[in-house]
């Protein structure tokens, strides 16, 4: 299998029916690509759950140690781990039975993409969201 994104009328649908965005890897440190990208997806008005086992709030958000402490129903879980990371990612984006698997660019891992897949779930993987979001809404 070689993966390949959802359309980008697709995306655009994810991105504007989304209010949920778990940020997996998400820095407290503000000059770093994950706390500048969450930032602008926080200000265009989504609600940013920080996943960082290291912080206890970022962004004026509480953060959580890993995906599967999230009680509450995620839109898109963004990803910024190493694509080796993906599928243990995966694992708990299933668990917490999340909307759409997102992961950043330069992250790609078939394995995650076809698990993913498979169970009938959205998967964006190798594009910025803050990137699509600008593009597309």
């Amino acid at each position: 299998m070689t993966f390949q994104n959802p359309s980008l009328n697709e995306q655009k649908s994810i991105l504007e029916n989304a209010k949920t965005i778990a940020v997996v890897g998400l820095s407290d440190k503000p000059e770093r690509t994950s706390y500048q990208v969450a930032k602008v997806m926080q200000d265009a008005g989504y609600r940013i759950i920080p996943v960082n086992p290291r912080a206890d709030e970022i962004l004026g958000e509480k953060a959580v140690k890993e995906l599967t402490d999230i009680k509450e129903h995620v839109d898109i879980v963004n990803v910024f781990r190493r694509s080796e990371f993906l599928p243990e990612v995966a694992e708990a984006f299933v668990q917490i039975d999340a909307t759409v698997f997102w992961a950043q660019l330069g992250l790609v891992n078939e394995e995650a993409a076809q698990f993913l897949t498979e169970k009938g779930y959205p998967v964006i993987m190798d594009r910025c969201i803050k990137v699509a979001y600008q593009e597309l809404l």
